[in-house]
């Protein structure tokens, strides 16, 4: 009991310890991703990263049409274009199916199957002591398609992250010094929320809080949880960098595991997708690699 008592009181006390501190500063550069100034990441263009988030995004979408009311009153113009959309999804479905009664709803797992042609979950790491990883439990995945995103908040060079990132192993750091802080527990998950919720307007989610739960209604929003290569499991997929356009429609973004930490309208939001590598089949785990870019 007194163990106990002295465990509990460590971990309140903890953060205020100074060499405690300056121990896990020394560590912390083992959490961030290191690259050489003016490196790349572009393993694909941002046009085909755009098309990708925006079919998948759409599909998505239509699946939970029933659901979007409320937005789609506000885009009478959208709301006809997404009507057509579903026609013809209702109508490939009958085909498909004897069921004609309304419309049939999918898992988001199965929307990204039926949309891309495979799907991706956590479970269990094939790597000793490694926790979670990420593996394509269904389909087949070319090279050069995106297979996963790295949903958290974004931070900017100047913005406080401190404490967010004590003792934790979800920081990813851009070519250009933003990082991104894909933890979905603690203070890490509760700084999500509180930016996501502040710059909902109306019923327009301007990103995706389900990421920080089992269950994300974007199935692709798993990419922190994809463990680096080994001597034994080379990397089969790599980081790339994406900064989300202006013009991105506003009905999607609800989709979008992202939030600014500071309130910028000026600011693009930074997404980062993991493109893959080579071919990857049913049952494979993903492996990225840290510090690869292109030169």
């Amino acid at each position: 009991a007194m163990l106990r008592e002295l465990r509990r009181r460590w971990r309140s006390y903890k953060y205020r310890f100074v060499p405690w501190l300056a121990l896990n500063l020394r560590r912390q550069r083992r959490t961030l991703r290191y690259v050489p100034e003016n490196s790349q990441d572009k393993i694909i263009a941002d046009e085909d990263v755009f098309e990708t988030l925006l079919k998948t995004f759409k599909a998505l979408f239509i699946n939970d049409f029933s659901r979007q009311a409320d937005i789609l009153a506000l885009l009478p113009e959208v709301r006809c274009q997404y009507l057509e959309l579903l026609t013809v999804e209702q109508k490939r479905s009958k085909v498909n199916s004897c069921n004609h009664q309304g419309q049939h709803v999918f898992t988001p797992e199965e929307v990204l199957f039926n949309t891309l042609g495979f799907t991706v979950s956590r479970d269990q790491s094939s790597l000793v002591s490694a926790g979670t990883g990420v593996f394509v439990t269904k389909g087949f995945v070319p090279k050069g398609t995106i297979v996963s995103m790295y949903p958290g908040t974004v931070y900017r060079k100047h913005e406080p992250i401190f404490f967010q990132s004590l003792g934790n192993p979800f920081i990813f750091r851009c070519i250009d010094g933003v990082l991104i802080d894909g933890n979905d527990k603690g203070l890490s998950r509760s700084v999500y929320r509180s930016c996501s919720r502040r710059d909902q307007l109306g019923p327009f989610q301007m990103s995706d809080e389900s990421w920080l739960t089992a269950t994300p209604q974007n199935p692709l929003a798993v990419g922190q949880y994809v463990n680096n290569c080994s001597h034994e499991k080379a990397a089969n997929v790599c980081y790339q960098e994406f900064d989300v356009p202006g013009h991105f429609p506003v009905e999607l973004k609800q989709y979008l595991p992202n939030i600014v930490y500071s309130h910028d309208i000026e600011s693009h939001l930074r997404c980062v997708v993991l493109v893959t590598l080579r071919d990857i089949k049913q049952g494979e785990e993903l492996f990225s690699n840290y510090y690869t870019v292109v030169s």
